[in-house]
């Protein structure tokens, strides 16, 4: 794999989505090189929408990120090797308002063409620009089972981001 980022149509990642999601994981960043925040993430998707390539996904309004992410037009998903699974649960089990991540895990930020952040040492990332939002509400909740995800009551904040970009090192 080389260390150089090359932009690719999202349509040929080689990655199984479900798995690069749900069990790699993917950092969701949103701000500037100059403030910016990330967190980890294992729920989301992608898919096809309004005629366009999109990506989903949820963010509790008690997270940091959720600051950033409400003031961004844009944000970024970061996916990395496994040899990253130690800094993707740093970056899950501690708060950027408390903590110095970068200084906690080493990884370097990068400022994308569109002015987003993305890291250096992931193997895919994808440039998103927020097209909707919609705060999840449990009475619509028809599996009453998904609920047992939400004792504290904080529900989700779902976004869906046009893909606007996409890099690999594959």
């Amino acid at each position: 794999m080389g260390n150089e980022f090359k932009a690719l149509k999202p349509e040929l990642i080689n990655d199984n989505v479900f798995k690069l999601i749900g069990s790699d994981w993917m950092l969701v960043t949103a701000g500037t090189v100059g403030k910016f925040n990330a967190m980890t993430a294992s729920w989301g998707g992608f898919g096809y929408l309004w005629n366009k390539n999109i990506c989903i996904c949820v963010v509790r309004p008690n997270r940091y990120t959720f600051e950033f992410i409400e003031k961004a037009a844009d944000f970024t998903l970061s996916f990395f090797e496994e040899k990253y699974r130690d800094v993707l649960s740093f970056y899950g089990t501690n708060s950027g308002r408390d903590v110095d991540k970068m200084k906690g895990t080493g990884i370097t930020a990068q400022e994308g063409a569109d002015g987003t952040v993305h890291f250096q040492e992931a193997k895919l990332y994808l440039e998103c620009r927020k097209i909707y939002f919609q705060d999840l509400d449990p009475k619509n909740f028809i599996d009453p089972k998904i609920a047992t995800n939400y004792s504290a009551g904080d529900y989700h904040r779902m976004y869906i981001g046009e893909i606007t970009g996409c890099f690999s090192k594959e």
